[in-house]
């Protein structure tokens, strides 16, 4: 038997339970993965809570969760992709918050020599979307990028993916958060009133990619960028769309891209919180509170 976090019905993060579940045997392009490492992303409360169900409808009970890194345990009938004892990555849309899963083949990516388990599991959502953001503005040598939420787990990985392309970052956080993204080679600017001054004052920004999506990065975005084919968001909406800032699309073959730039030493996640998947309830209040530096990772 294995573990599963689930819900059966929608609300806050305590609706979770723990229970166990018998897993089928994989069928015809399907295999078995024992999970290492489970990631935390903001999404995964959002589901949890309904707030997406008009874009994500679910039969109840579900189980959260998109990203994965694991051992192959067991290969459907005629399978020759994967084989057992493969270390692999997986990303989907729900399904994640368990120690084993039964999965379709095509949502796994071969998990790159020295990359643990942990900072596996944090590649394909936070970079995945920001190296196809990066790649949909098509940074590289001259530009400077202007990220929007640069301390969080998509804003971070583009900081590091923006400099592996040859670009200057200049990103927005708290101030506790700055000592954090100088580290990682950003230019550190604080939110709020005089923002576009702040950001003027460190450089002429070329490109945007905006993580949060509020009123006030758009209005800066519009007001710091000449060109607006050069402004990407992960957080569409009328706003944004009526000021023209193009929708994050997200790119065949990423996580394969930014795991080979893990390998290289290019991108390390920052896992700010590990903690067991029977802990899934206290990981999502965590990201529900909107102040998480880097990642969360579940250790099933």
């Amino acid at each position: 038997m294995s573990t599963r976090i689930y819900f059966e019905e929608y609300g806050s993060p305590q609706v979770l339970n723990v229970g166990t579940e018998e897993l089928p045997e994989p069928a015809e392009g399907q295999v078995r993965v024992e999970f290492r490492a489970v990631s935390v992303n903001p999404m995964d409360w959002k589901i949890v809570a309904g707030y997406v169900k008009q874009w994500v409808p679910l039969d109840l009970p579900a189980v959260p969760g998109s990203e994965a890194a694991g051992v192959v345990t067991e290969v459907g009938p005629a399978f020759e992709g994967f084989a057992v004892g493969d270390e692999v990555i997986w990303n989907g849309l729900v399904g994640g918050y368990r120690t084993e899963a039964v999965v379709s083949a095509d949502e796994l990516t071969p998990l790159p020599v020295g990359i643990d388990f942990e900072q596996a599991a944090c590649i394909p959502v936070a970079g995945g979307a920001a190296y196809s953001a990066l790649k949909q503005l098509g940074v590289g040598e001259g530009d400077t990028l202007l990220i929007h939420g640069a301390a969080g787990g998509v804003g971070s990985a583009a900081v590091q993916i923006a400099q592996a392309f040859g670009a200057a970052v200049i990103g927005t956080a708290s101030e506790p958060n700055h000592e954090y993204l100088a580290e990682l080679g950003a230019l550190p600017v604080m939110y709020g009133a005089g923002l576009v001054e702040r950001v003027r004052a460190q450089g002429k920004v070329t490109a945007v990619f905006d993580t949060v999506g509020t009123e006030e990065s758009i209005a800066a975005t519009l007001e710091l960028l000449e060109d607006r084919s050069r402004a990407v968001t992960t957080v569409p909406g009328q706003s944004s769309g009526e000021a023209g800032i193009a929708k994050l699309q997200l790119l065949d073959g990423r996580v394969a891209e930014v795991g080979t730039l893990a390998a290289e030493g290019q991108i390390t996640f920052t896992i700010s919180h590990r903690m067991p998947l029977i802990e899934a309830p206290e990981a999502l209040e965590i990201s529900r509170s909107g102040h998480v530096r880097g990642k969360i990772v579940l250790l099933p």
